[in-house]
């Protein structure tokens, strides 16, 4: 009954840590230490328009949480 128990708690921890969360773009850009603008060409290389909107909204994000 002790490993099992220990087991099913290992196991919640394993995927509570691997679960993917919601970032906002701002605080991925800020998390990995890079301006928005850099965050925006590593996650939409190929597509400037997404790059352009993706940017936009970590700017209005990053600036909305400075005040």
């Amino acid at each position: 009954m002790k490993k099992l128990l220990l087991t099913a708690i290992a196991a919640g921890l394993v995927s509570a840590f691997t679960l993917p969360l919601q970032i906002a773009p701002a605080e991925a850009a800020s998390m990995v230490g890079m301006p928005c603008k850099e965050a925006a060409k590593m996650k939409y290389p190929g597509d400037r328009k997404m790059r352009h909107d993706f940017k936009k909204a970590c700017k209005d994000t990053w600036k909305a949480s400075q005040k």
